[in-house]
């Protein structure tokens, strides 16, 4: 009976996880002979002739790929809920990234733990991230996006791209948000000033020090920023699953505006 039960279970989760992905539109970008898929979750009832906040979200290393389905698995059943799409109506894209590439132009010593992150003090952006800020010039010149109200995040691989991404896109987005991330501090130097990024990490994260969380927490502020920081006591790498949970993560995001000229 027990093992009836978690099959039960197990096939209702795949349904729901199915489900979820189905009502992510599947593209593909061009960008200088190189192909960006990327899944699009329009709004209920989207109407051309309205404008919507945008988020951006990127993956992390395990999602990398080409098959345009790996990058939904965390985060995209959030935006998905029924609740949340009622609530905070938004156009929410998840690009994917090939094989042995990273957004953020780092060397990764994979031979030890936590990893070995050696960062540019003036990056050129890799391949998948020109592709990336390509694909989210188009999308904020679009008549029905907000654009004071595009938003990025990231986990892992995708907290160190989106910490770059604030560097090489200053002005673009209204706030950011970086869960097990890393990055290089010198690059807050040039984050747009005021510029609310909300940090999670937990504290016994054995894959990306916590230490670059309170590095790069302490940079943002000495540059102007606004930061939150949301530490996790007895939480490894995953701590996604807690910063997904938390119930003033998409009220913070979604109320941030870039500020009127």
């Amino acid at each position: 009976m027990r093992a009836l039960i978690v099959g039960t279970l197990m096939l209702l989760s795949f349904c729901l996880q199915a489900q979820e992905q189905s009502l992510y539109q599947s593209f593909v970008y061009q960008h200088s002979g190189n192909e960006l898929p990327y899944r699009v979750l329009y709004p209920k009832h989207f109407d051309p002739h309205k404008r919507y906040p945008l988020v951006l979200f990127l993956h992390g290393a395990g999602e990398r790929g080409n098959d345009n389905t790996l990058q939904l698995t965390h985060g995209a059943a959030m935006f998905a809920e029924d609740k949340v799409r009622n609530h905070y109506p938004a156009i929410v894209i998840f690009p994917q990234v090939p094989k042995e590439q990273y957004w953020a132009n780092v060397a990764v010593d994979r031979s030890i733990q936590p990893l070995g992150l050696a960062f540019s003090a003036a990056p050129a952006p890799t391949p998948v991230m020109a592709a990336t800020i390509a694909l989210m010039e188009d999308w904020a010149a679009r008549p029905y996006v907000d654009d004071k109200r595009i938003y990025v995040g990231g986990l892992s691989m995708g907290g160190m791209g989106t910490l770059e991404l604030l560097y090489h896109k200053p002005n673009m987005f209204a706030a950011a948000i970086v869960i097990c991330g890393a990055g290089d501090a010198g690059l807050t130097k040039a984050y747009r000033k005021g510029i609310p990024v909300w940090l999670f990490h937990g504290e016994q994260d054995e894959v990306v020090s916590p230490a670059y969380t309170q590095v790069m927490s302490d940079a943002i502020i000495d540059a102007g920023g606004q930061v939150k920081v949301s530490w996790y006591a007895e939480v490894g790498h995953n701590s996604w699953t807690r910063a997904f949970a938390e119930p003033e993560l998409l009220p913070w995001l979604f109320s941030q505006a870039l500020p009127t000229n």
